[in-house]
């Protein structure tokens, strides 16, 4: 048997109540039924489990933390899933180099502390960061709350190592900063479909200790955006988020925090600055050029904390409000154009039809987190139309996954499908990495 042959070389697992922890995302939406779970400690491991299961033809579902919302990391029927989670070795940190090496399992939480500790740190962060692994967040691409200073994931990667499909190792862990010996291998964003991601080389930034963080009122979209444009004039700007008062709404009772501002406010943008010194005065300046009705900073890091929840509160807080309407949620992880983004935020209500729309996202990015709660129909086919319509991406940070398959050619052309479709027949020729991911 499979299973046998798998137990063999490394932790496998057949016990059904134990592989339904493997079976579902985090949403609850995504979910089916493995042949088997295995957990392996090594690449070495991962290249049996690969071999064996190239030889058996039966196909591998990689899964790190089991943080996505577009279905990439569960089964479908019958795959092995392979769970990166054992690969938690965290190498020495250079500060040299300002580089680490980490195992594809490492929480990022792990790594943030690991490189504090040294007195660097990891620029990508993110709210799922107590679970989400290094893996994971490489084969997504994820982008998180300081994309504006830091880019997303694949910026802060120096190289990786991998197993393809065949059992294979690959590795480029040396961080060496120059190296032009042949085109990258395209791990990053390719969601488990070309390899499967066991370790990566890391590019640290310095740690900055002080950090002044504020929360705006503003009467519109549009005024958030001019806000933006006067506040990118610092150079200490780490962060630009924003919600809506019906996101803080949902939050407040979820949380049962008060009200961050005296008034209601049609558009709030939160907004953080980081540096060597405290930066509240320049942002403090900052702001007095900015025409927000009302404007709360942060104390101490009480405070700091209480005004990050309002956001990052949001996540956690629809998805109970689903579990107790016993209801579904659609979620939608876009970017639009930045001058599109207020037009785009209007258009929501309208294409949700009988969903109740969330809204929330990267400012500085015009990537916004659509959740519709509810409604006799899923309206996610005609929101996604209209951010193709507006020049945008049906993904900006979550991943294609199977959620959105289907929709791949909204936003990207056929030539750029079939260029897409031959590196993974070049990589992974019988289609055993991830069937059903990126492609329909």
């Amino acid at each position: 048997m499979l299973a046998d042959r798998l137990s063999e070389v490394t932790q496998a697992v057949t016990d059904p109540a134990v592989m339904a922890g493997y079976e579902e995302d985090f949403t609850g939406r995504w979910r089916g039924r493995a042949s088997a779970v295995v957990r392996p400690g090594s690449a070495r491991e991962v290249a049996e489990v690969l071999r064996i299961c190239a030889a058996e033809g039966v196909a591998v579902v990689p899964q790190g933390g089991n943080t996505g919302l577009v279905g990439g990391g569960v089964p479908q029927g019958g795959e092995v899933v392979l769970s990166l989670r054992r690969l938690t070795a965290l190498g020495p940190v250079d500060r040299a180099a300002q580089q680490v090496t980490a195992g594809a399992g490492v929480v990022l939480a792990d790594l943030q502390r690991h490189a504090r500790a040294a007195g660097l740190d990891f620029g990508v962060d993110l709210a799922a960061r107590d679970s989400a692994t290094i893996g994971g967040m490489i084969a997504t691409n994820a982008g998180g709350e300081r994309v504006l200073r830091y880019g997303s994931t694949k910026a802060n990667v120096v190289g990786v190592e991998a197993v393809l499909a065949d059992g294979s190792i690959v590795s480029r862990l040396d961080g060496l900063p120059k190296d032009n010996t042949g085109f990258d291998l395209p791990f990053a964003a390719s969601e488990g479909t070309l390899g499967v991601i066991t370790a990566a080389r890391l590019r640290l930034v310095p740690l900055l200790a002080h950090r002044a963080t504020a929360l705006l009122g503003l009467p519109s979209a549009e005024a958030a955006l001019t806000a933006l444009e006067r506040l990118r004039a610092l150079d200490s700007l780490e962060a630009a988020e924003f919600f809506l008062p019906e996101g803080l709404a949902l939050v407040r009772r979820h949380t049962g925090l008060p009200s961050p501002t005296r008034e209601e406010h049609a558009f709030y943008v939160l907004v953080e600055c980081a540096a060597p010194r405290d930066p509240s005065d320049a942002l403090y300046e900052a702001l007095a050029d900015v025409d927000a009705p009302e404007t709360v900073v942060a104390g101490d890091a009480a405070d700091r904390h209480r005004l990050w929840t309002y956001r990052e509160a949001h996540a956690e807080a629809i998805r109970a409000a689903t579990g107790a309407a016993g209801g579904v949620s659609h979620k939608l992880d876009v970017g639009v154009p930045l001058a599109a983004l207020p037009g785009f935020l209007a258009d929501v209500p309208r294409l949700a039809g009988d969903a109740v729309p969330y809204l929330f996202g990267h400012l500085a990015e015009a990537n916004v987190h659509v959740n519709l709660l509810g409604g006799a129909a899923d309206p996610s086919e005609a929101v996604l139309a209209r951010v193709a319509e507006l020049g945008g991406t049906i993904s900006a940070e979550h991943g294609v996954g199977r959620a959105k398959a289907a929709h791949l050619h909204l936003t990207r052309t056929p030539a750029e499908i079939a260029a897409l479709r031959a590196v993974k027949a070049a990589l992974d020729p019988s289609g055993l990495l991830n069937p059903g991911v990126i492609f329909p």
